[in-house]
């Protein structure tokens, strides 16, 4: 008779098994899916409605947004990867080299009378929309190690103004005033959300409208001419106002339920300036109506709301500071892109998050919202 093995001298590979299919499973219960479907949703948005503004044909924009969306999702799950510690750890690194990138660009920047991008293999790089991203992870980490109590003292402010003021006045001598006021803006909500005391909020306020005066006599030329136009667009109709004028036409011409999908006259016939960046909104609400916009603005703020209730989720100050600020940079994005073009704000070259055509701010909400991701699968050592 052969002999029998007993059941212990039999090899097992249950308990790995089980392990890395806990592990598997966890990983895809923690992914934020509802997020990625908004996602998913906002830019098939942008593919239809850049076909559209092409008038019916993939080439230029619609295929190529396609490809800029792979590669930005894809991107965005590398970055999810990354230990959120490790985000943490180099966020000097990563503010200095957006520092680094502002410094080189005013002296090998490219752009028509101004100097925001590198041009390099045929494709431009806008340093200014990373810069806003690597402000918030660098006053994330800085008041991640701060004590409650420290946030009394101004002395605790002093870096916070360093590390938003120069990449600010980088940014504003390109010259950008919409790029470096939404990153003011965005690092404020951040700096909001850390616990700054209320007489520090009110007295900052008040500095600021102080200063308005001075800000205005700083202003370039077609700065104030375009301050000017959004207060009364009929002062140059045909100048500084044509823009606001036909956004406002087109907008206003899609009533309820729209023109019809490649049916905007406005735009196909092409009153309609910048259709594929600054003012696809516009073209959206020319074909698609009042609908159409809140569709939009729907989707918009599902994302928004996503981040905010992320943000309660978090355990550790890094993380949460990060998605409030993730949020706010997203958030303004889309209110100073929708305010512009309806007549609400002045004209400042905002694109609209993952729609408008241009790869530098699609690739920069992407990289901030794998960080996002990174901070909701990889949390765990709080104590790190």
């Amino acid at each position: 008779m052969k002999k029998l093995i007993s059941p212990r001298h039999v090899p097992t590979f249950s308990a790995p098994l089980q392990s890395n299919t806990s592990a598997a499973t966890g990983w895809f219960r923690a992914m934020p899916w509802l997020m990625i479907l908004v996602l998913l949703m906002i830019g098939m948005v942008g593919i239809l409605s850049l076909y559209s503004a092409a008038h019916g044909a993939w080439r230029p924009w619609a295929s190529m947004h396609a490809i800029r969306l792979g590669l930005g999702f894809t991107m965005m799950m590398v970055v999810a990867m990354i230990p959120i510690q490790f985000i943490r750890r180099y966020a000097v690194l990563w503010w200095v080299l957006a520092i680094l990138l502002l410094a080189v660009l005013e002296v090998i920047g490219t752009g028509k009378g101004v100097q925001r991008w590198f041009s390099i293999a045929g494709f431009n790089l806008q340093p200014s929309e990373p810069a806003k991203l690597a402000v918030i992870v660098m006053l994330a980490a800085y008041f991640h190690g701060l004590y409650p109590d420290m946030l009394r003292y101004i002395r605790t402010y002093v870096p916070v103004i360093l590390i938003v003021m120069i990449p600010f006045g980088q940014i504003l001598l390109q010259p950008d005033l919409g790029t470096s006021l939404m990153l003011v803006l965005t690092a404020s909500v951040l700096i909001f959300a850390a616990g700054i005391p209320r007489w520090m909020v009110m007295t900052v306020l008040g500095l600021v409208l102080a200063a308005i005066p001075i800000g205005w006599s700083m202003l370039y030329p077609y700065q104030k001419s375009r301050i000017l136009v959004f207060l009364n667009p009929d002062l140059d109709a045909l100048g500084a106002g044509y823009q606001i004028t036909q956004s406002k036409i087109a907008l206003g011409s899609g009533g309820i339920v729209g023109k019809g999908y490649l049916q905007g006259s406005q735009s196909h016939l092409d009153f309609l300036p910048e259709r594929q960046t600054d003012f696809i909104f516009t073209m959206i609400g020319e074909e698609f109506g009042f609908f159409g916009c809140i569709y939009v603005i729907g989707l918009y703020s599902a994302l928004i709301f996503l981040l905010i209730g992320y943000s309660f989720t978090m355990k550790m100050n890094f993380s949460r500071l990060l998605v409030i600020g993730v949020a706010a940079m997203i958030s303004f994005y889309v209110t100073v892109n929708i305010g512009m073009v309806s007549g609400m704000l002045p004209v400042v070259g905002a694109p609209l998050p993952l729609i408008s055509y241009g790869g530098t701010a699609m690739m920069t909400v992407f990289l901030g919202l794998g960080m996002v991701i990174s901070a909701m699968l990889n949390e765990k050592d709080v104590h790190d």
